[in-house]
């Protein structure tokens, strides 16, 4: 083994003891992965300049899981954020099969005669993103900007390209579900709307899996913690309150059919909201809590958590 394979066997044994200490199950599998990938291809680079970049960011993110795991609630913010697409590749790919639409009608070009001068399509699910408060990390959008972007020129010569970056600029500023939901019919008579729902909704990201229900029960006090692939090292109260900043930053968007959305006076669409259990950053104007008596003695006896 020459130095270059020691170094990163180095790092690797370090990372997977990181990985040890990390609380849940779920973060665990994640970042042994990383770990890996992040490993395998540095012994894959022959050349050793690249192979010492891999390398490093490789060892960044594991000096990251172990701020975490010392109770870094920044660093703990940011590999949740890593597992859960709220930055990285995964979130890519899970905002990649909204940004297109192969249901809806290719719009007419904005010149003549060119194709690539059509202007972008919004599906409904990034529609919906777009225009509410819960998903986005700036304001929300109205549904004119969507039709007239703020940005067009007063001259038609450069609309394509104006179009184009807006319609960039502004989905990167969303936040992905995990998956999409559907809400449950009130009416066990309708039989035939689950052909309709089922061509509606596509899948995506986490459908067909219990990673949301998960983290949904990580922030409530369960008797038996351990059923959750909960381990802490850390205060429990403590990882309750990161789950729940991170449940903030999960919008839940949920397909509702036309006929349902008569029952609850809505359209029928797409809705985003947030888990009950979730906290919103005061900035976008939901209140926290307010503190109570055992609240106060906590934040006392834990002056390094706050």
């Amino acid at each position: 083994m020459n130095h270059g394979q020691q170094a990163i066997a180095s790092v690797y044994r370090a990372y997977l003891r990181e990985i040890r200490r990390l609380p849940h199950a779920y973060l665990r599998r994640v970042f042994r992965l990383k770990a890996e990938d992040g490993c395998r291809a540095a012994l894959r680079t022959t050349c050793d300049h690249f192979r010492r970049r891999k390398l490093k960011k490789t060892s960044k993110t594991m000096q990251q899981v172990r701020a975490a795991n010392n109770g870094n609630h920044l660093a703990f913010n940011h590999i949740l954020d890593l597992a859960y697409g709220r930055v990285g590749r995964l979130r890519w790919e899970l905002m990649e099969p909204l940004l297109s639409d192969l249901n809806a009608p290719l719009p007419p070009p904005i010149i003549r005669g060119k194709e690539l001068s059509r202007p972008p399509v919004y599906s409904p699910e990034l529609t919906a993103l777009l225009t509410s408060g819960l998903s986005r990390r700036k304001r929300p959008l109205v549904p004119g900007d969507l039709s007239f972007p703020p940005i067009l020129p007063e001259l038609s010569a450069g609309e394509v390209n104006a179009r184009w970056k807006y319609f960039g600029q502004e989905w990167k500023k969303v936040l992905p579900p995990l998956q999409i939901s559907v809400s449950p019919s009130r009416d066990v008579s309708d039989e035939g709307s689950d052909l309709g729902t089922s061509a509606a909704v596509r899948n995506i990201g986490f459908d067909g899996t219990t990673i949301l229900e998960e983290l949904v029960q990580l922030t409530t006090k369960p008797k038996n913690t351990s059923r959750y692939g909960l381990d802490a090292f850390l205060p429990r109260r403590w990882l309750r309150r990161r789950y729940q900043e991170l449940l903030g930053r999960l919008p839940i968007l949920t397909f509702i059919s036309a006929r349902e959305g008569v029952k609850t006076r809505r359209s029928g669409g797409f809705a985003v909201s947030l888990a009950p259990n979730a906290l919103k950053a005061r900035a976008q104007g939901r209140l926290l809590c307010c503190a109570t008596d055992d609240d106060m003695v906590w934040n006392q006896n834990h002056p390094a958590s706050r």
